[in-house]
């Protein structure tokens, strides 16, 4: 039962146009993204499409997969509901019934409303435990998404995130990931304040004045998971002036564990996002951190978003575009559904 009705939603996404700059409105409108809304899309042909490819002699894969790759999460979720009211039936699990294996887990991926699909993913990981995933979330989703993926995880789960997390064990990764939730990031308003800056990057010098290797721990996470990424850019810059100290070595010094590597993700996350996701695919799909869950999710999460983004910085950190590489890499069904979601070569 979705949380919201459809107009809603509609209302929601007109209120977050207005709010946002251009360059955000161009992420919205599906510009940075390889889906974007199909113009001519009728949920009855669709759905009659899938029956089709659903009760012939054998399964059509490729009129699935096509049809699923080329609808943005709003509109499958109207062919889900569509689904239903025709068939009395429930189009996931119809599915589910047709495919397998890493199929299967893209599939359920598509189907699902992006925050409900995050949820799951979130409490997956914490089961695991999974802390990179976790960190992987939580750091790279707006304020607006970490609220939806709270209202989900609570309606799905039956329990509050944030309680989840806080009954864990103690420490600095515990402490990052409930600011993370607490959707609190202060929103760039395009001035320039050189004070600020200052005062930030002489915060987390004097939070990591201490013994060696400790840092005041409160100081780093409330100013990381606060300040506006433009900001902070500029902190990570002036704090490297001061200590001769990149971010990413000061995190390695003060920090241990599962909360070197969250905040290690943060910071890349507020440098480069696209960067930061080209280089997590190429170790989900080959290597010994391979993971198809990993792969899938990135795709799938990032398909509306920035994933044209993701594959410039693929192709310019490995010389080959992401579609080659998922080609040789993957097979199959499979291949053609991560195919669809990346789109085109990058020449």
């Amino acid at each position: 039962m979705p949380l919201t009705s459809r107009p809603e939603k509609t209302s929601l996404a007109n209120k977050i146009l207005k709010q946002l700059p251009l360059a955000d409105k161009t992420a919205v409108w599906g510009t940075l993204g390889t889906i974007r809304p199909l113009l001519s899309f009728e949920v009855e042909r669709d759905v009659q499409s899938l029956l089709d490819a659903l009760t012939g002699e054998a399964v059509d894969y490729r009129t699935i997969i096509h049809l699923l790759t080329n609808r943005t999460n709003g509109q499958r979720q109207q062919i889900a509901e569509g689904f239903l009211a025709f068939t009395q039936q429930d189009l996931l699990k119809t599915l589910q019934a047709a495919v397998s294996g890493n199929l299967e887990t893209a599939v359920v991926g598509l189907l699902k409303p992006a925050a409900q699909y995050d949820a799951h993913e979130i409490k997956l990981a914490m089961k695991s435990p999974d802390g990179a995933t976790l960190a992987e979330i939580l750091c790279s989703r707006t304020p607006q998404q970490l609220r939806e993926i709270l209202d989900f995880y609570k309606h799905d789960f039956k329990s509050d995130l944030e309680t989840d997390i806080a009954s864990g064990p103690n420490g600095c990764f515990k402490d990052l990931l409930l600011a993370l939730i607490k959707t609190s990031r202060e929103k760039y308003s395009g001035v320039i304040d050189y004070v600020l800056i200052e005062q930030d990057a002489k915060a987390l010098v004097d939070a990591g004045s201490g013994l060696v290797g400790r840092a005041d721990e409160r100081k780093w996470i409330g100013l990381l998971t606060q300040r506006s990424p433009e900001h902070l850019n500029r902190v990570f810059n002036l704090y490297h002036k001061m200590t001769r100290l990149q971010m990413e070595e000061a995190m390695a010094k003060f920090f241990p564990g599962n909360a070197q590597e969250a905040l290690l993700t943060l910071v890349s996350i507020l440098r480069n996002t696209p960067l930061y996701f080209a280089l997590k695919l190429r170790q989900a799909i080959k290597g010994p951190a391979a993971s198809h869950k990993t792969l899938i999710r990135i795709l799938i999460s990032r398909s509306e978003t920035d994933l044209l983004s993701i594959r410039a910085e693929f192709r310019k950190q490995y010389g080959m575009s992401l579609y080659s590489f998922i080609r040789a890499e993957t097979h199959g069904h499979y291949r053609e559904l991560l195919l669809g979601l990346c789109r085109a070569e990058d020449l």
